[in-house]
């Protein structure tokens, strides 16, 4: 009987550890996010999972062409997490001039796109601690022309790894 009690006890000690590790994991270093809508594609379809990392980020500066999940700002109708792109940075000035993107006068290539903008927009300066976001389906996509700059203090984590669909796993990049 003595045996069947410390056996019952490690396993509640190997099974406390799991999940008290896998707590810690999600909570500061990584978790995964299913892709909700269309508003990313081509780079996500609905349905595409992705591993967010949530420490290196806060470590290394977010870069232009990022891919980041968020809190929506409290302009948003919607408190469900959204994944977009950084187009603008703090500081820059962004505008949209028939479809293409302007950032501080210079357009910028973006290779990931389907089509064009349709809507012209801008300019506009993002504040400090403050990132210009949009999905790379532009055209259906609500993002910072709708609800404005998100805050930093807003963000959950950078996408770095598509894990499934299996045919489409890879490092997630422009």
């Amino acid at each position: 009987m003595k045996k069947i009690i410390k056996a019952v006890g490690e396993w509640a000690q190997v099974l406390l550890m799991s999940v008290v590790f896998t707590f810690l994991i999600h909570t500061y270093v990584a978790e995964a996010r299913e892709i909700p809508s269309g508003s990313m594609i081509p780079t996500f379809e609905i349905g595409d999972r992705v591993l967010v990392e949530k420490v290196f980020f806060k470590i290394d500066e977010l870069n232009r062409k990022d891919i980041i999940v968020f809190q929506p700002p409290a302009t948003s109708p919607d408190t469900t997490p959204y994944i977009k792109r950084i187009i603008g940075l703090p500081g820059e000035t962004v505008e949209l001039r028939k479809g293409k993107v302007y950032i501080n006068g210079q357009m910028i290539e973006e290779t990931y796109l389907n089509e064009i903008t349709g809507n012209d927009y801008g300019p506009i300066t993002v504040p400090e601690e403050n990132y210009f976001v949009m999905g790379d389906n532009r055209n259906n996509s609500l993002d910072s022309r709708v609800w404005g700059f998100v805050p930093q203090d807003n963000i959950i984590g950078r996408a770095l790894i598509r894990y499934y669909p299996f045919n489409r796993i890879g490092i997630v990049a422009e």
